[in-house]
């Protein structure tokens, strides 16, 4: 079955996404990354609906257009969280399978802490728990501190990462580089698109503002994880390094597996997605 459009109110606003499946078939939520959009879960959710699976994934706050504030206090995580259960609410999804990558990972380990009741399994791809990533941060993690650089860039005042990602010209070219120096730079229909969804009037401010209501505070209080839990990560992930990746399991009570996608970037839903839904099925399957 192929993915669908919709657009779905919440919390005032209104989402974009892509969904499959059967209605009233067991449900999966998925949550993307930056600067990416629900596209990013096209092969996820194209294998999802083949095995028997209702997949969605929307176009977070700020991704979508018609959900786009411009007040950086609008993009704490806690309401990033509120977004993706008023779409479940609305499927009338009482408890669903998570699925996070990037960005989308971290909203997804704190919606797990948050309301375990809700969700039936977590899958996160790429992002440590929020506390182990923290920790790494701040207790000198050399490795990730260089890698976690850029967040300063990303956070700086005055609109300085959008002038390096879009360039004077506004075309992107940034954006381009990143992707190329990151790994998805082979795969030109992912680039292109999430160029032109970035290109949209306020949409990579409104992305970037994710970071800049970034809170340590918050992020590294997220509780620990008590459902059953796959987290996946790549060896040449360039952002995410393997301290706080290995210390995530010290963050999940509950059955946990830790996959090595070995050779693998961070861009996993789009250049790896073979090896990721084989092990998603395998982990829905155990945790019906």
């Amino acid at each position: 079955m192929e993915a669908e459009r919709f657009e779905a109110p919440a919390n005032g606003f209104v989402f974009g996404g892509l969904v499959a499946g059967e209605p009233g078939a067991r449900p999966v939520l998925l949550l993307h990354g930056f600067p990416e959009t629900s596209w990013s879960w096209r092969h996820t959710i194209g294998t999802l609906s083949a095995h028997g699976y209702r997949a969605l994934a929307f176009d977070q706050r700020g991704y979508s257009a018609g959900a786009r504030p411009s007040d950086v206090r609008d993009y704490r995580i806690e309401l990033l969280v509120s977004d993706a259960l008023r779409i479940a609410d609305r499927e009338g999804w009482e408890r669903f399978d998570l699925v996070g990558h990037d960005w989308g990972g971290a909203v997804a380990w704190a919606l797990a802490a948050a309301e375990p009741d809700r969700v039936r399994s977590l899958c996160v791809v790429s992002t440590p728990h929020p506390a182990a990533l923290t920790a790494a941060r701040a207790g000198g993690d050399e490795d990730q501190t260089k890698r976690s650089s850029y967040i300063d860039v990303f956070r700086a005042e005055g609109g300085v990462a959008e002038r390096i990602l879009l360039g004077d010209d506004g075309s992107g070219e940034g954006l381009r580089s990143m992707f190329d120096r990151s790994g998805l730079g082979g795969f030109s229909e992912d680039v292109d698109h999430n160029v032109e969804k970035m290109r949209e009037p306020g949409a990579l401010t409104a992305a970037l503002n994710w970071y800049r209501a970034m809170s340590a505070d918050v992020l590294g209080t997220v509780g620990r994880i008590s459902v059953p839990t796959l987290y996946v990560w790549s060896t040449d992930d360039i952002a995410l390094g393997r301290k706080a990746a290995e210390d995530t399991a010290n963050f999940v009570s509950g059955p946990y597996r830790f996959l090595v996608l070995e050779g693998a970037s961070h861009w996993i839903p789009e250049t790896a997605y073979e090896e990721l839904d084989g092990a998603l099925l395998e982990h829905l399957a155990a945790s019906s």
